[in-house]
């Protein structure tokens, strides 16, 4: 289910404009998930849109994330879906924080590869 459940994450946050979007795949390097969506963003407003969206997204394929938390502030949400945790930041908390650095040894992987081939977009062939 993480695949199918990475995919429709990956979804929720884009079709919020969620920005900044990374994936690291942590599997290799901890032992208490796969991976890490990191994205950010504008405001409080928007990462808590951007929650709600990935927690429809989620519902639609049976899942729930165990722990949600940060929502109220919505500087750094935080949703363990226990294989997969959801960050998502505003601008500021995440420069603070710089998860990417503290975790710089984990493969990062490319967020448009790993949406569902109905929803990748095609860049136009130039001629």
């Amino acid at each position: 289910m993480t695949n199918k459940l990475l995919s429709a994450v990956l979804k929720a946050i884009d079709d919020k404009k969620g920005q900044e979007v990374a994936v690291l795949h942590l599997s290799e390097i901890c032992s208490f998930t796969d991976y890490f969506i990191l994205c950010t963003g504008n405001t409080s407003r928007q990462t808590q849109a951007i929650c709600d969206a990935v927690e429809e997204a989620a519902a639609g394929l049976g899942e729930r994330a165990a722990h949600v938390e940060g929502y109220t502030g919505g500087d750094w949400i935080l949703m363990d879906f226990l294989d997969l945790v959801v960050h998502i930041f505003t601008p500021t908390t995440r420069r603070f924080y710089d998860l990417e650095r503290l975790w710089r040894d984990a493969p990062r992987l490319e967020p448009e590869a790993l949406r569902s081939p109905a929803r990748r977009t095609r860049k136009p062939k130039t001629e």
